[in-house]
């Protein structure tokens, strides 16, 4: 498997991009704006794609997408998200009102986009690759994401904060190279962090207090501005391998 971060900011300006990254060329992991940044040609060989949640900041590439390429296309893309997710987008985007519903155009028969609900646990298995959803604790229901190679996995939180089963999950993968997990916020904004159930540096120590494995870890969805001050923060904490930020175009390979 071969990952690139198109996207892993907590919002924009410049080149700041929200989460997206691209598994393959033919897989994309939540659909910020970052993948607006992909070629037409590279847009149009996307066949799934795997969303966290249903946050704007996931999902605004989605609609774009669809609609620049559907002609390119001779089958539907599949999206793959928890059943609350779905709903969220039929209800609030795919509705005729904010944008055009894709899963009935050209026709209910023929459509250019197909929903695939997903739950914790469950492994969706793509040729050799397979995806399975993790549990995450936000907001909104959502999952994190273990991309399985079989060489490797490589483990993406999504947005979440504190939890337990979450980790017990992933100490039982045996093959984990990759980590990446969030921090939205520095410690200054920790009521914050909690209120909007996203992890902090004194938040993300205690967590990885939690991982019995020794991945390279990698932290995301840093708020624009305060990148520098989170990872010093991050650094006072960990003992041990201190987390890398992630940065837009980083490429795992697993």
């Amino acid at each position: 498997m071969r990952l690139r971060v198109l996207g892993c900011s907590g919002g924009v300006g410049g080149n700041l991009r929200t989460t997206s990254m691209l598994l393959d060329n033919d897989v994309l992991i939540d659909a910020g704006t970052g993948a607006c940044d992909l070629s037409l040609e590279e847009l149009s060989l996307i066949d799934h794609v795997f969303l966290t949640h249903s946050h704007l900041d996931h999902i605004v590439s989605l609609p774009f997408m669809l609609d620049s390429v559907a002609f390119m296309r001779n089958k539907p893309l599949t999206i793959y998200a928890t059943q609350e997710t779905i709903e969220s987008l039929q209800q609030h985007i795919f509705n005729w009102k904010i944008w055009p519903d894709f899963s009935q155009i050209p026709n209910f028969h023929q459509p250019c986009m197909l929903y695939q609900s997903i739950a914790t646990g469950e492994t969706v298995k793509l040729g050799e690759r397979e995806i399975t959803a993790l549990p995450a604790n936000h907001v909104v229901p959502a999952v994190g994401f273990q991309l399985d190679s079989g060489a490797g996995s490589l483990v993406f939180t999504g947005d979440t904060t504190t939890q337990d089963v979450f980790w017990d999950m992933v100490n039982r993968i045996g093959n984990l190279r990759y980590l990446i997990i969030e921090s939205a916020f520095s410690d200054a904004e920790k009521e914050l962090a909690i209120v909007s159930r996203h992890l902090c540096p004194g938040l993300l120590s205690g967590e990885l207090l939690k991982l019995k494995s020794n991945p390279d870890i990698y932290v995301t969805h840093l708020k624009p501005g305060e990148g520098d001050l989170t990872m010093q923060e991050i650094s006072k904490y960990v003992q041990g391998q201190v987390p890398k930020m992630l940065t837009n175009g980083h490429v795992f390979e697993f």
